[in-house]
């Protein structure tokens, strides 16, 4: 078809078509492409693209109109070129609308949804006479105008040549033989202000004027290729920004038939060669096919290649080059390839102007490449020369440049690479402040969102790794699984995203201990190592990771499968890494520490032989100055240990104490892995000691364990004192278990009982202390300052709750709830951070330095009671000892035990326990201790039979060593002697530790024979779990409200999934009878009539409670341990949320109330110590399983003895003080109805008394 050339027209401008619901709200979606403008008589047509502008609005700048035109139809056609509206518009009609760009005509459009309203809206029409020079110079201004911004980025001069473009094109027939070339160049403009402003609008626009312009030119037109090429651009651009694949498809087609249509030697043809490899790039980066980055290297090289020198386009052709290259070497690893990437990035920087709009560009692609070689090859030189270009490149960068965000995103990239290398702090905030403003910047549907989260949370868990804040590794955590959901199965990233959120779980779990989070770890990082190909470069890192997880939950769990898991993994990622990467000696350390690991669980000499020659190499790798060294050394120093133990050469400590020294000098201080490098020193010093006998290693032991005490970073099991953190912490307990026992033996040893002392009340029942330290009353800081102290006390409720709230995520677990559980933890993370800095404000007023700190000897020893001594019994391996704490002395008084052994706490509870598997006491049941309740009211006490060979029986074994062992040493050293039995026996509080905690102290003694003697004759025994426990009882006494004094009951006999106890009722009765005889407020609940909320609220309105029910015990989480009710179980986790101001006496007649669990002695996790924590001051419990008759004769007999020893003036209080005397008298009582035979023992022995 011919092209005309008219000169007259009729201009409609700025068209609006705007869809709109029908009243009723009906109506379908809508795709509008095209307007169609059929002109009256001639019959000739226009087309019009649409430009889509939200998707409920679409635009036309101008429709021409021929002059000799009657009418015209306008007709709306659809993406699949059917007509959806029509609107015929007389001229008349047409030509009493003038511009006016203060008023706007509408007219609605016929279509055929009745539930949809579409109207067309225009400013006005007039004629033009207007001839092709002046359209040319409104195009050629334009063109101008966008040369100038090229070189100044001068945004306005842009937008003033987009507005000339615009009015060229209103003002040129649809088949005038100019459009094309004005359609490309507006599209070309808009893709100008797109790269600069990042506005979807602009570069829609553009595309549809390229492919109008395509769709214009003849085939075999000479300008045809490059049409388009820029079309092809410009789709390429729109996927880097949506993801949207068919884009990039489409991208890739079109650039190659411009390429099949060009022929050799035309002048174009290398902008057209790099357009199509930089499509080709981008396909790669989204699919990671090797095929598209080698093709894109290819067509770029050749258009450099055929590009002279001197041409204007050669920076641009070098950059594009460089950058195609960069990628290909993070794909390969091949050194060569980042060498030439960083030569030809050189030189487009070089050939470009200072004041060039793409120097920022250039300068950005420079640095990338850069730091990808210094990644391999460790040179320094590389990652000052990526920061300093990178540097220039974001302050070259306008800050409304769309780049802006992802040159941010590399800077701090950039500084967390050196901050690995190098160390230095001031680097990581400077790229987390860099990586923060980038996504704050970007768009939220950008597609590099993904890549900026993992950015910014690998960076918060690398500081995390330095500095221990849980609140980084809580907020890395939550931006990384942002980024792994917003990243699209099959993107050529998601094994990297997989890869940082798995390895944050795995930091987090190395400070907090949660099994939860090393699974999640290792089944993301599995998934990501499964989909890296198998010579990606990569992979040997992933597979690092991995094996360093799967040793890590084999520290957790002992299974031997993750051991040989993590080696094969560690293994593999060795054999993939090419000798003088800058990564390899990280995994010669990792899997030479793997192999240590698996030396201490199997004994096999050749894998701590390999672990010694891994982890040399790896020291003979890694520069002087780099932050790895230090932990390299110290794997280096454990495995020298090891293999110590195993042959005895004293070479080995000597060697381990001089690495790992070296280690700790090059360990700045704060570090948080500090206190683990001072803990691994102080065990090989302790190591020589035990070789050698040298007291001064031990002292040297000793002081660096205190140093890992009392760090203020690093993970809690490495810290005596720990960190107000919940989550967690009770599966670390057990590694900590034995080193307060071991501290305080040593300290015996050099006669430090004070020291022994402090050690032994930091270093254990840290679960309970820790809630002590929330619940600590702050009723002198009040005086100082209210709101401090309110505050403090908020803060403290709202820890507690989150600690006994918390859930765990799973990486089966929906995005939007492991995102609510991850927001739950950042939340308590800034509470704990929020105490801490109470902490230090409070510390900062005169008087309170020590303000919730650990106490010392002569804190602790400043509120003991006054009716009798507290004996601290330490247990440990070497030696056993007992610490007497009396009033009025500065330091408690030292009694060893040298006849005991933790041989022998071990020997008697492995008997006792057989003992009571053997009767069965495992639950309170009717047909518990059946032979003794048979007899239970004709039998008095009387001597048990003889064994064959005159040896006790087995409980009697253990009661005979308790006595002579423990308890008559220590009572004879303290001058008790047998109590009249007239007159109530002194009182003494037994705090036994280790295997010891598990033994009837109480109960100790000789019963067969004519010489019968017990504990019982010489005092009335109690217990404490710490001997803070008591004396912050002591302490505070006072502030009890009277109204509150009463005594509550229930009884739960008929629990679902638990043994009928019918005799709680009568319990229950009898002791409600007896209250109300002796004039006590009391009120009771049986079963079903009360909810657990409801219990919550008579514990708070009664000073005492007694709970007739089954207990149910959680060692792994003692806050789910909890007592079994009919309408469902009372956690003590809701208890201690509760405010038991008033709270006096517990009386647990439940099952094995007092039970601790044997891998956490020394945490008294049971739930009479939680009754204490809860606060309570004297709690009733039982150490095993009880029968329901016994339970009932003593709790009746225990109230009674407090009734008939009532005041008078008591009224209708009730006072529990004397509960000790009375559960010894109970106790009494009952031993006098039975004999005492093993199982008779078994029977009253459980009854303890924990408190004042």
């Amino acid at each position: 078809m011919a092209l005309t050339k008219p000169t007259s027209q009729y201009v409609m401008i700025d068209i609006l078509f705007e869809r709109t619901k029908s009243p009723d709200g009906g109506g379908t979606s809508m795709n509008l492409v095209d307007l169609c403008v059929m002109e009256t008589p001639t019959g000739k047509a226009k087309s019009y693209p649409l430009i889509n502008v939200t998707p409920q609005r679409w635009e036309v700048h101008g429709i021409i109109i021929a002059v000799d035109t009657d009418a015209v139809d306008c007709i709306i056609k659809g993406d699949g070129g059917e007509d959806v509206g029509l609107l015929h518009l007389g001229m008349n009609e047409i030509l009493r609308t003038r511009i006016n760009y203060n008023q706007e005509f509408t007219r609605e459009i016929e279509i055929s949804d009745e539930g949809t309203k579409l109207v067309m809206r225009w400013k006005g029409v007039e004629m033009t006479q207007i001839d092709d020079g002046v359209v040319a110079r409104f195009n050629n201004f334009a063109i101008g105008q966008l040369r100038a911004f090229q070189c100044t980025g001068d945004l306005s001069v842009l937008t003033e040549g987009i507005s000339f473009l615009r009015k060229a094109i209103a003002s040129t027939p649809c088949r005038h033989w100019n459009l094309p070339s004005y359609l490309s160049n507006i599209g070309s403009a808009l893709m100008y202000r797109y790269e600069r402003m990042g506005e979807l609008s602009d570069i829609s626009e553009a595309i549809a004027a390229q492919q109008k312009a395509v769709d214009l030119i003849p085939r075999g037109h000479a300008d045809l290729p490059a049409h388009l090429s820029n079309l092809g651009c410009s789709l390429t651009r729109r996927f880097e920004r949506t993801g949207e694949l068919s884009d990039i498809a489409e991208a890739i087609a079109v650039q190659q038939k411009a390429m099949d249509l060009t022929p050799e030697g035309y002048t174009n043809l290398p902008n057209q060669l790099t357009n199509l490899g930089a499509s080709f790039t981008c396909r790669f980066e989204r699919t990671g096919e090797l095929s598209d980055i080698v093709n894109a290297v290819a067509v770029q090289q050749k258009a450099v290649d055929i590009t002279p020198l001197g041409h204007g386009d050669l920076p641009s052709l070098f950059n594009n080059l460089g950058g195609s290259l960069l990628r290909q070497f993070e794909r390969t690893g091949e050194l060569s390839v980042i060498t030439n990437s960083i030569i030809v990035l050189r030189k487009a920087v070089d050939l470009t102007p200072r004041d060039h709009a793409d120097l920022a560009g250039r300068l950005n692609n420079l640095g990338t490449s850069f730091i990808r070689r210094f990644n391999q090859t460790g040179e320094l030189s590389d990652i000052t020369n990526a920061i300093e270009a990178q540097q220039r490149a974001v302050a070259l960068t306008p800050q409304d440049h769309a780049d802006l965000p992802s040159r941010l995103n590399n800077l701090g990239g950039m500084f967390m690479c050196r901050f690995e290398r190098i160390g230095e702090l001031p680097d990581i905030a400077n790229a987390i402040t860099a990586l923060q403003k980038a996504i704050d910047l970007i768009p939220r549907d950008h597609t590099e969102l993904p890549r900026y989260l993992n950015c910014l949370g690998r960076t918060l868990a690398c500081r995390f790794d330095r500095t221990g804040d849980l609140s980084d590794i809580a907020n890395a955590i939550s931006v990384l699984q942002k980024a792994v959901y917003l990243t699209a199965q099959g993107h050529s990233d998601l094994p990297l995203f997989l890869t940082t959120l798995g390895a944050s779980f795995g930091c987090r779990f190395e400070r907090m201990g949660q099994l939860s989070d090393i699974e999640n770890a290792i089944a993301i990082l599995q998934k990501a190592v499964d989909l890296t190909p198998q010579n990606h470069a990569n992979l040997p890192g992933r597979l690092d990771v991995l094996g360093r997880s799967f040793i890590s939950r084999f520290g957790q769990t002992g299974d031997l499968s993750d051991i040989v898991n993590a080696i094969a993994a560690q293994q593999k990622a060795v054999d993939l890494t090419p000798q003088g990467y800058a990564e390899l000696p990280g995994y010669l350390a990792n899997l030479g520490c793997s192999f240590g690991r698996r030396f201490a669980r199997g004994g096999e000499l050749s894998d701590i032989m390999n672990a010694i020659a891994l982890q040399q190499k790896a020291k003979n790798l890694i520069p002087q100055g780099h932050p790895n060294l230090p932990k390299c050394l110290s794997m280096l120093g454990t495995s020298y240990t090891l293999r110590l133990v195993e042959t005895g050469d004293l070479s080995d400590i000597a060697n381990a104490i001089t690495v790992q020294r070296k280690g700790v000098d090059l360990t700045p201080e704060g570090h948080a892995k500090l206190p683990a490098y001072l803990s691994d020193l102080g065990q090989s010093f302790y190591y020589r000691y035990r070789s050698s006998g040298h007291v001064g290693d031990l002292e040297e032991a000793l002081l660096l364990y205190q140093a890992a005490a009392v760090a203020t970073v690093g993970p809690p099991r490495l810290r005596l004192t720990g960190a107000r953190r919940w989550a967690g912490r009770y599966s670390q307990l057990e590694d900590l278990s034995g080193l307060a026992l071991e501290a305080a033996a040593a300290a015996c040893a050099l006669d430090r009982t004070e020291k022994a002392l402090e050690w032994l009340e930091q270093g254990r029942c840290l679960v309970w202390s820790q809630i002590n330290d929330l619940r600590t009353p702050l009723d002198t800081l009040r005086i100082y300052n209210a709101t401090l102290a309110n505050e403090i006390a908020d803060v403290s409720r709202r820890l507690e709750h989150a600690g006994s709230s918390r859930g765990h995520s799973h990486p089966d677990m929906s995005m939007s709830k492991n995102t609510s559980l991850e927001d739950e933890a950042l939340e308590h993370v800034g509470l704990a951070s929020r105490w801490d800095e109470l902490l230090k404000t409070a510390r900062a007023i005169t008087g309170f330095e020590s303000f919730l700190m650990a106490p010392s000897c002569s804190a602790i020893m400043q509120h003991l009671p006054e009716s009798g001594p507290v004996i601290v019994v330490n247990v440990y391996e070497r030696r056993c000892d007992a610490l007497v704490l009396l009033p009025g002395l500065d330091k408690p008084r030292h009694i060893p035990l040298p006849n005991f052994t933790v041989e022998k706490a071990v020997e008697y509870r492995i008997i006792l326990d057989s003992q009571l598997r053997a009767h069965q006491l495992r639950v309170r049941e009717v047909g518990g201790a059946t032979s003794a309740e048979s007899e239970f009211l004709l039998r008095s006490i009387r001597s048990a039979p003889i064994g064959k060979h005159g040896e006790d029986p087995p409980v009697h074994r253990v009661l005979r060593g308790l006595w002579e062992e423990v308890v008559k040493p220590v009572l004879e050293a303290l001058g008790f002697s047998r109590a009249d039995h007239t007159e109530t026996p002194p009182r003494v509080w037994w705090c036994p530790t280790g295997p010891l905690s598990f033994l009837p102290l109480h109960a100790a003694g000789i019963y067969r024979g004519l010489d019968t003697v017990s504990v019982f004759d010489y005092v009335v025994s109690s217990y404490t779990p710490t001997v803070s426990a008591i004396t912050d009882r002591v302490k505070n006494s006072g502030g009890r409200d009277d109204t509150a004094s009463g005594l509550f009951l229930t009884s739960q006999p008929n629990v679902d999934g638990a043994p009928p106890i019918p005799g709680t009722t009568s319990e229950v009765h009898s002791i409600f009878d007896q209250a109300t005889k002796g004039g006590v407020r009391v009120q009771k609940f049986e079963g079903d009539e009360m909810t657990v909320a409801e219990c919550i609220a008579r514990m708070q309105d009664f000073s005492c409670v007694h709970l007739a029910c089954h207990g149910s015990q959680n060692a792994a989480d003692p806050l789910q341990s909890s007592f079994l009710f009919h309408e469902g179980p009372l956690e003590l986790g809701t208890i201690l949320k509760s405010n038991l101001k008033n709270a006096d006496l517990a009386f647990l007649s439940a099952c094995q109330t007092s039970t601790g669990q044997e891998r956490l002695s020394d945490e008294a996790v049971h739930l009479a110590a939680g009754m204490l924590a809860a606060g309570y001051r004297r709690v009733i419990a039982t150490m095993w399983s009880i029968g329901d008759a016994p339970a009932q004769q003593v709790a009746t007999t225990f109230y009674e003895y407090l009734f008939n020893h009532r005041d008078e003036t008591d009224g209708a209080m009730f006072d529990a003080t004397d509960s000790a005397v009375a559960l010894h008298h109970a106790t009494q009582q009952l031993r006098l109805t039975l004999d005492d035979s093993e199982c008779s023992l078994l029977t009253w022995i459980p009854f303890v008394h924990f408190g004042l």
